[in-house]
C-alpha cells in the first residue's frame, strides 16, 4: 500500500492531501456523511413502503375477482384470475427479496 493510499484510509475528510483536517474538509466530510445517512435512510423507506404496497395488493387481488364476479363482469373476473400466477409469483419475488434483505442485515 503506498503511502497516498494509507493516508486516504486514515484521513479521508484530507480533500488537499496535506496530512492535516481542518475545518473545513471536517464540516465537508461531516455533511457527506450526513447527506450519505439520509439517502440510506430514504432508500430504506422506500423499498419499505414498496414491500408493505407489495403485500396489501397480494392480499386485496383475491378480492377483487371475487368483486368482478358479483358485479356480473365474467370476463373482467377471467381476466383477473389467469393473471392470478404471474401476479402471485412476481409480488412475492417483491416481498421476499425486501424481507430477505433485512434479515441478510441484520445477521452482520
Amino acid at each position: 500500500m503506498t503511502e497516498e493510499e494509507t493516508k486516504t484510509k486514515i484521513l479521508p475528510a484530507d480533500v488537499n492531501g496535506d496530512g492535516k483536517v481542518d475545518d473545513e474538509e471536517k464540516a465537508m466530510y461531516m455533511e457527506f456523511k450526513r447527506r450519505e445517512l439520509e439517502d440510506q435512510d430514504a432508500m430504506r423507506d422506500s423499498q419499505r413502503k414498496m414491500a408493505w404496497f407489495a403485500l396489501g395488493g397480494m392480499l386485496l387481488y383475491p378480492f377483487a375477482v371475487v368483486l368482478a364476479v358479483l358485479f356480473g363482469l365474467e370476463q373482467a373476473s377471467k381476466i383477473l384470475g389467469d393473471m392470478a400466477a404471474t401476479y402471485f409469483v412476481a409480488v412475492a419475488g417483491i416481498v421476499a427479496a425486501f424481507f430477505g434483505a433485512q434479515a441478510f442485515q441484520k445477521g452482520k
